[in-house]
C-alpha cells in the first residue's frame, strides 16, 4: 500500500451563505465583489462547520482512496483542534504526529459564500503560522512513499528542512505552494529541486517561470521539475512530464455550491493515481472528477470522491511532448 504524508494547514471553517451575501460586479475593476453595510445586520440561511486546510483536505482524499494516509500541521490545544482531528480520525487518516502550539489557537476561517458559489474568507492563522525546522526533525521520512506538501505560510526554514529529509530517505515530493511562498519566487525555485510534481495554477505558475499560455507555463516549467500540472479553473489544466503533454477541459458542468476545496481537491486527486501508478491522462481524468464533485457541496472535505467512484470522459487531448 502506498503512504502519503500531507503537510500544512488543518483549520476549523464555519461557512455562512445566504441572501444577504451577494457577488457584485465592480464597474472600475471588473471583478466581482461582497459589499455589506457598516453596522448593518444580514439574516442568512445556512450555516456549517467543518475541517479544512489544504493538507487535511488532501489527506482525506488519500484516504478515501484506500491509500495509507497521515497529516502532520501545527494546531492549538482548543475546541476548534479537538474537531479538525475528530473528522482526520472518522476518515482514517494518521494525526499521530500532530504538532501543538502552547499559546496560539488553532487556524479558524469564517467564510462568507457568495450566491455564485465564490468566497470571501476571514482567516486566523494562529498555530498554522508557527512552523519551524524543529517541528520535523523528529519526522522518520523514509516510512513514506511521497510527502503532499501545501502552504506553511511561507516558513521557507521549515521547508528546507523536509524538503532535505525527504530527499535524503528517497521520499518523492508533491508540493502545492501558496501565496506566502510564491512571494519570494526566488527562494521557491531554490526548493523545486526536490520536487517530483508541482501543482500551481496559471496566475501562480507565471510567478515562477516565464509563459503567456498555460501549456508555455507547463513547458518552461520542466526547467525545474519532472511533472508539472497548470490549472486554470474552468478554462481547464496542462500538465506534462516531459513525454507528453494533457490538455483537459471542465470534466462536467455542475451547480456550484462552494469553491472552497477545489484546487486541494484537484491537486491530491491528482496525486492520489500518479503516486499508485497512474497515467498522466488518468491521473488527470480523477482530478478533475474529484475536483467537479467538491464544489457541488458546502465545506472543502464532503464531496471528497471515495475508491470505486465510476468515473466518465472529458474533454482532453494528449499529444507527444
Amino acid at each position: 500500500m502506498v503512504k502519503i504524508c500531507s503537510i500544512g494547514a488543518a483549520s476549523q471553517d464555519v461557512f455562512i451563505s445566504g441572501k444577504g451575501i451577494r457577488a457584485q460586479l465592480d464597474p472600475q475593476t471588473n471583478e466581482y465583489v461582497e459589499e455589506f453595510k457598516l453596522g448593518a445586520k444580514l439574516n442568512v440561511e445556512s450555516v456549517k462547520f467543518a475541517s479544512g486546510g489544504g493538507a487535511t483536505n488532501a489527506a482525506v482524499t488519500f484516504a478515501r482512496q484506500g491509500i495509507d494516509s497521515t497529516f502532520i500541521g501545527k494546531i492549538g490545544n482548543d475546541v476548534p483542534a479537538h474537531g479538525v482531528l475528530s473528522e482526520l480520525d472518522a476518515e482514517h487518516v494518521d494525526t499521530g504526529l500532530v504538532r501543538y502550539h502552547d499559546t496560539l489557537g488553532t487556524q479558524y476561517s469564517t467564510i462568507l459564500v457568495a450566491d455564485t458559489g465564490e468566497r470571501t474568507i476571514l482567516i486566523y492563522r494562529g498555530a498554522a503560522n508557527t512552523h519551524e525546522p524543529a517541528d520535523y526533525e523528529h519526522v522518520d521520512f523514509e516510512q513514506y512513499d511521497w510527502l503532499y506538501v501545501s502552504s506553511l505560510a511561507g516558513a521557507f526554514d521549515a521547508l528546507d528542512t523536509i524538503f532535505e529529509r525527504a530527499h535524503a530517505a528517497g521520499v518523492k515530493i508533491a508540493f502545492n505552494p501558496g501565496e506566502a511562498e510564491l512571494s519570494d519566487p526566488e527562494r521557491l525555485r531554490g526548493l523545486l529541486g526536490d520536487v517530483q510534481v508541482l501543482l500551481v495554477n496559471k496566475e501562480e505558475a507565471a510567478k515562477i517561470v516565464e509563459g503567456e499560455s498555460s501549456e508555455e507555463l507547463a513547458r518552461h516549467g520542466l526547467h525545474y521539475v519532472p511533472t508539472i500540472v497548470v490549472s486554470d479553473g474552468p478554462n481547464g489544466v496542462v500538465a506534462t512530464d516531459g513525454k507528453t503533454v494533457i490538455e483537459a477541459g471542465m470534466y462536467e458542468d455542475v451547480p456550484v455550491s462552494d469553491r472552497t476545496g477545489a484546487g486541494d481537491a484537484f491537486g491530491s486527486g491528482f496525486v492520489s493515481q500518479y503516486a499508485q501508478g497512474k497515467s498522466l491522462k488518468d491521473s488527470i481524468i480523477y482530478a478533475s472528477a474529484n475536483s467537479t464533485s467538491v464544489v457541488q457541496f458546502i465545506g472543502a472535505k464532503e464531496g471528497i470522491l471515495h475508491s470505486g467512484t465510476e468515473l466518465h470522459e472529458m474533454p482532453l487531448t494528449e499529444k507527444e511532448f
